[in-house]
């Protein structure tokens, strides 16, 4: 059994938020972070520990990098170890992991409800993080997220990745440059949740640690059609396609919107009633967001006005269709699958005088970048928390069935003691911030 970590005080983490962020506006790096003449930086040869290796997770392995990996199932803990070679250290507690002290950096690639305590518990033990999306479950928990990481100098990039694909950086230099003039509404399209019939509760495999596996979140019984994978499609677990793919589309969107410090001041939300089957999100919903200086409006409709003329989809499509006053532009996906946009987008040069925009090596090529360099990711938990703040606050406008207004730099809905205490649950047991 695995000695226990102090928790993290949650009070600790959430009061002085601003002022954390302003005493790691800089911070002193040893120089073996950069390397010398007679030390090698660890940052030139990456060691990297791997929590959490199905699905997603496992794209993340490098054989060569990752020398530690742990995972509460062990079949996918051992196949993650052949996958890599040269002996990983194995762990199916990550607190383990974490103590381990020739890691440069950790890849967070679990199911969402464990991405906040565990991206705190690193920051903590010292380690720079790339975290999945979406960066949290509620939005206490991405503060505290935000906190952790500019307390202890950490560098902490989130996986939405559609923001260092081409088609998002093409997209981001015609808007900028006000090739469709001033941008007043985005409208994001994506396919329904998915729907699906009770069925019992089963033991769990021989093979999973399931109370591990559940860990912070509220307890309820195994079943294979809620756990691996289709976790996405619990409101505790996942949230459904807003906070899945949301955490894409709406990414890229903030990016191009110049919104990653900021949020929506009213969040709108219809959505169908909600299910009684298996999974609890509800089929279809749209939510609107609205910002105020700049105005603009965000759109997240579940079917929503698919735009595909012009591109070759191979799957179910989703995106966003940005409208300016001069013209409007679509820029497809956002995710893993590769961003696109349309051709006058790829074809505009900038001008001598013109906005540069930042172009990502990579999503994680830029990470490791920063790890090098102690700047700050394209996609910062800073950023990555308000991208999940839209999808959560888009949630709840919908379970509440009203709309919200809400105060981005609070963080707070006005007026709305119910919704409030709804920005924050308790973890189970001893897994809490």
């Amino acid at each position: 059994m695995s000695k226990q970590k102090p928790t993290v005080s949650r009070r600790t983490f959430l009061a002085g938020a601003s002022a954390a962020s302003s005493v790691f506006a800089f911070s002193i790096v040893p120089n073996t972070v950069f390397g010398s003449p007679s030390r090698q930086a660890p940052s030139d040869k990456l060691r990297v520990g791997n929590i959490g290796v199905g699905g997603r997770g496992s794209g993340f392995l490098r054989p060569g990098v990752t020398v530690a990996i742990c995972d509460v199932d062990q079949d996918r803990l051992q196949k993650a170890a052949e996958r890599v070679g040269g002996n990983p250290t194995l762990y199916t507690d990550y607190r383990d992991l974490l103590d381990q002290k020739d890691l440069d950096a950790v890849f967070v690639t679990t199911p969402d409800h464990w991405h906040a305590i565990m991206t705190i518990h690193a920051c903590e033990a010292g380690k720079d993080v790339y975290v999945e999306k979406p960066a949290c479950k509620t939005i206490e928990e991405g503060r505290a997220m935000v906190t952790a990481a500019r307390r202890y100098a950490r560098v902490v990039q989130v996986g939405s990745q559609g923001r260092s694909q081409e088609g998002a950086y093409h997209a981001n230099k015609y808007i900028q440059n006000g090739q469709i003039g001033h941008v007043s509404e985005v409208r994001c399209w994506h396919y329904e949740n998915p729907q699906t019939k009770w069925s019992p509760a089963t033991p769990p495999p021989e093979e999973l640690d399931y109370e591990k596996w559940v860990g912070p979140m509220r307890w309820f019984p195994y079943n294979a059609h809620r756990t691996h994978g289709s976790f996405r499609w619990l409101m505790d677990s996942g949230g459904g396609q807003i906070r899945d793919r949301g955490a894409h589309v709406m990414s890229v969107a903030m990016w191009i919107m110049d919104g990653d410090k900021t949020g929506p001041v009213s969040i709108e939300g219809k959505c169908d009633p909600y299910p009684e089957g298996l999974y609890d999100v509800p089929k279809t919903m749209e939510i609107t967001y609205q910002f105020k200086n700049p105005d603009w409006t965000l759109i997240w409709a579940m079917p929503g006005e698919a735009h595909e003329e012009g591109f070759k989809w191979t799957r179910k499509s989703y995106g966003a269709n940005y409208i300016g006053d001069k013209d409007n532009l679509i820029v497809s996906y956002g995710d893993t699958s590769e961003t696109d946009t349309e051709q006058k987008a790829k074809d505009y040069q900038v001008p001598a005088d013109g906005v540069q925009v930042f172009h990502s090596p990579g999503h994680r090529e830029n990470f490791e970048d920063c790890i090098r360099t102690r700047e700050r990711p394209i996609m910062d938990i800073e950023a990555g928390h308000r991208v999940a703040t839209l999808c959560i606050l888009g949630n709840l406008s919908c379970v509440l069935g009203r709309k919200l207004e809400w105060d981005p730099v609070n963080e707070r809905v006005l007026n709305d003691e119910e919704a409030n205490r709804m920005l924050f649950k308790p973890g189970r047991g001893e897994w809490h911030i």
